[in-house]
């Protein structure tokens, strides 16, 4: 669909939220849109539904859109899921409860658009609301991004007159101050990983906060706007000239929530880059996803990436997870005269070919318009699930994406691209996370352990047609090792694949990876749906043979696109 008016930008958000409609409940305060599990109780997930379209619905309304239906379908649902007499109370909070999270965009809603979501309501059920989202202040909540949903709470119910905790809320604020490291980028509050969290959530909330605020508290404010500029002239560098943005790290399902960082930057006034540019990097991410199938039959989202797929998903990805990307949607709340909606899209600025970027850990490479990024390996090893495949490969790239693994044990199972994969007792090992990692101006070395008895240092050399790996391995047994190269699609017109000496190739049209080393070419037959971008893959790699004691390898992966 054509995206540049605002009614352009109106109707994307009614292909997305429309099939919903038919699906809430009959008090309207919970929507039910699957059947798969997450780590927190179905009155959670049904809320969770039930409040991530807010992202979109408030700036819709606050810029002038209307839905009835909508507007009846959110007064009605904030006063049954906070009645505590209602068939459809949200429920009591814990510590760490999920319901937090959800919390924020009906606190966004309550700041910004109080005609539609706060004035309508009796007395009584303005004071059911306001003690429910209360409990964040009484309950333990996360040291990571979950602080800005304690603070946007609180600034909600200080603006509509209700009890707040000022003393929570300052705190809250010291600790997300407390969180930054440089160049924009902050970490998500002990987590040593960078990922999307930065932009979608840190930097997303931050820049909120930097207009909501700026007249209560407006150093603060001036801060996190001069930090959202530094983090723009970095995060540009993670999309591609297409409109993909860099698929890495956690909560990829959420999937065009990567552009929310720059709708918040069009919304709150900050111009990093001409206003066309910023528009430019919103309309092609939005185009890039809806080429990709991520809807059901009946249009609603599903759990996935580029197709429905539950490998890559983490233990807190519920049926309406993926609604969190409405928040790049908060463009709609911009007046129908500004000048974004008559800007035109242009095409990305000129960008560096290599930007070392120390402060996300990680080298990011540009070729030809595409992103292969190269990270130092940095993650907490556990957690989430797929911690490995998401932060510890040795490239991700747009236009190849990256594989989730099925299992461990076998090495089609596995799937490790962009991996030095050792195979011990039919087990696949590969690297968790780096033990010590140094990002220079044009390498990333790093030094890690797959298995105990097994050290590797690790040096990524970008190139012109792709990178090169050099491994120095003490091993204290015999095993094999697979040097993968990028996952190619195979189940599609004109594949080809060949494997001779050390040499192994796979191509789908203009899409190649070859993979070239001083051991024996083979292509991997994969499981089907680990890709993140298509269901059915080859993997090029070059087995080694790799004894004990010390020995050194080096592989290098040529690719096209």
């Amino acid at each position: 669909m054509r995206l540049s008016s605002k009614q352009d930008f109106q109707a994307l958000m009614h292909l997305f939220l429309d099939p919903l409609k038919p699906l809430y409940s009959p008090g309207r305060a919970r929507l039910s849109l699957g059947q798969t599990g997450a780590s927190y109780g179905r009155d959670a997930m049904e809320l969770e539904a039930f409040s991530r379209p807010l992202w979109a619905l408030v700036p819709f309304w606050v810029g002038g859109g209307s839905d009835p239906e909508f507007e009846e379908i959110y007064r009605r649902g904030l006063a049954a899921g906070t009645d505590p007499a209602s068939p459809e109370y949200w429920g009591d909070c814990g510590d760490y409860d999920q319901c937090f999270v959800e919390m924020a965009s009906i606190a966004c809603g309550l700041l910004t658009a109080p005609r539609i979501l706060w004035d309508p309501l009796s007395d009584g059920e303005k004071q059911n609301l306001a003690r429910w989202l209360g409990q964040i202040n009484r309950h333990a909540i996360p040291e990571c991004n979950w602080q800005f949903f304690m603070i946007l709470v609180n600034l909600a119910l200080r603006q509509r007159g209700m009890p707040y905790d000022p003393e929570n809320l300052a705190r809250g604020l010291e600790r997300i101050d407390s969180y930054y490291n440089g160049d924009g980028w902050s970490t998500d509050g002990a987590s040593p990983q960078k990922d999307y969290y930065i932009p979608w959530g840190i930097q997303y909330y931050g820049v909120l906060y930097s207009r909501l605020a700026a007249d209560a508290d407006p150093e603060r404010a001036a801060l996190y706007r001069s930090r959202a500029e530094l983090f723009a002239r970095q995060f540009i560098c993670w999309f591609d000239e297409n409109g993909a943005a860099l698929p890495y790290g956690r909560s990829l399902t959420y999937r065009f929530g990567q552009c929310c960082f720059w709708s918040a930057c069009v919304w709150a006034g900050i111009t990093p880059f001409p206003l066309g540019v910023m528009k430019g990097l919103i309309v092609r991410n939005f185009d890039w996803w809806l080429g990709q199938k991520m809807f059901d039959r009946d249009g609603v989202l599903t759990i996935g990436y580029g197709y429905p797929q539950m490998y890559m998903a983490e233990r807190y990805n519920a049926p309406g997870s993926p609604y969190w990307g409405m928040k790049s949607l908060l463009v709609l709340g911009l007046p129908d005269d500004h000048p974004f909606w008559a800007a035109e899209a242009l095409a990305m600025p000129a960008l560096p070919a290599l930007l070392p970027m120390p402060h996300a850990n990680m080298l990011v490479a540009r070729r030809g318009g595409w992103v292969t990024a190269y990270p130092a390996g940095v993650n907490e090893g556990h957690g989430h699930g797929q911690f490995p495949e998401k932060y510890a490969k040795f490239a991700y790239d747009t236009r190849f994406g990256f594989c989730a693994s099925r299992s461990r044990e076998v090495i089609g199972q596995a799937a490790p691209d962009s991996m030095l994969a050792f195979v011990i007792d039919d087990n696949v090992f590969v690297r968790k996370v780096s033990l010590s990692y140094e990002i220079q101006a044009d390498r990333i070395v790093s030094r890690w352990r797959p298995f105990p008895g097994i050290e590797v240092t690790t040096t990524l050399i970008p190139t012109e047609t792709g990178h090169i790996r050099r491994h120095e391995i003490e091993s204290d047994r015999d095993c094999q090792a697979y040097d993968c190269g990028f996952a190619v699609p195979n189940l599609v017109s004109g594949y080809q694949e060949e494997a001779s000496g050390g040499r192994a190739s796979a191509r789908a049209g203009a899409l190649c990876c070859t993979v070239l080393g001083r051991g024996e070419g083979v292509v991997i037959p994969c499981d089907p749906n680990l890709s993140l971008y298509w269901p059915n893959i080859r993997l090029p790699a070059v087995r080694y043979d790799i004894p004990r004691g010390h020995s050194a390898l080096e592989t290098e992966v040529r690719t096209q696109a």
